[in-house]
């Protein structure tokens, strides 16, 4: 079973204005709620592809159990309940801008985190733990290796997704996959990355480092995928992009979708992962993934060398 792990979710709210002045009433529309957090988006992705996950997350307040009762409508949800209240983030579109107004979050307890730990020691059926985002305040970062201690004891895989600087050590515990972007890639690595062989030669040093196999994105420029054999290049779709704040998790998920139990099929998986990025762009929130076959035609995978 896939266990996606969201440290620091959230209930995300998408509006649009037609204005946005200082000193002044802004009236907008639109609204969205959604009970959120990268790991959740993930597992309601996959559930829309039929894979089988559960969540697991720190939760809070009314909004924790808004994103609860939410999430528990599409896939089984195991919580650690905090004190406190689980955040909320605003993404306001205004014209062709978007601004993203996205908190720090409640904090979580040492109490509260040993008590993940010990659910996550006793799942039976793990095979692989997805952790993503960002960690709310009070959580050390040395809880990323805790977490991956457990896993690995237990002989289940795990995938990061997390711009913490600290995964340029986190690389070494040999993760099934990551999916930097380029700006994690300059910001956590100090690897800046302007031509085709600056991309292969990054995903190189990756993998040497101790990532089995890594997804990077590069949002309208396309992603590359490295397994250790091969590099390959998938290009990007243009469209109208209503919010960018699920695109990634959805593009991890759907390439999941694919390529988790069929690691030879990864044209196929790029095709999906961008189209699905693209279409959730297009979107407040994940939105309802109806163009993704339209979106995947338009895909071109190559190998690169």
């Amino acid at each position: 079973m896939i266990y996606t792990l969201t440290t620091n979710p959230a209930v995300d709210v998408n509006i649009t204005s037609d204005d946005l002045r200082s000193d002044k009433i802004n009236r907008t529309r639109d609204a969205v709620y959604s009970p959120n957090g990268k790991g959740l988006n993930v597992s309601f992705t996959l559930a829309h592809y039929g894979v089988d996950s559960q969540i697991l997350g720190f939760f809070g307040g009314f909004t924790g159990n808004y994103i609860v009762e939410g999430a528990s409508k599409i896939c089984p949800v195991k919580p650690v309940w905090i004190d406190g209240i689980t955040r909320l983030n605003v993404f306001l579109k205004v014209g062709d801008k978007e601004y993203d107004q996205v908190n720090a979050g409640a904090p979580v307890s040492r109490e509260a985190q040993l008590q993940m730990l010990e659910l996550i020691d006793n799942l039976d059926d793990l095979d692989c733990l997805i952790i993503s985002g960002s960690l709310p305040p009070h959580i050390d970062p040395s809880y990323y290796d805790e977490l991956i201690d457990i896993v690995q004891a237990k002989g289940a895989e795990f995938v990061l997704d997390i711009s913490h600087p600290c995964l340029a050590h986190l690389i070494e515990r040999k993760p099934l996959l990551i999916k930097p972007n380029d700006d994690e890639l300059a910001d956590i690595f100090g690897v800046n990355v302007s031509s085709e062989q600056d991309f292969v030669d990054a995903l190189h040093m990756l993998h040497e480092r101790g990532a089995q196999n890594i997804l990077l994105t590069l949002g309208a420029d396309g992603a590359y995928f490295y397994d250790g054999q091969q590099v390959y290049h998938a290009t990007a779709v243009k469209v109208p992009v209503l919010s960018t704040a699920c695109a990634g998790d959805a593009t991890l998920a759907s390439f999941l979708s694919v390529w988790k139990d069929g690691r030879s099929r990864v044209e196929d998986a790029l095709s999906r992962a961008m189209a699905t990025g693209a279409n959730v762009a297009m979107s407040a929130g994940l939105g309802d993934f109806a163009l993704v076959d339209e979106l995947s035609a338009q895909i071109k995978v190559s190998q690169i060398g």
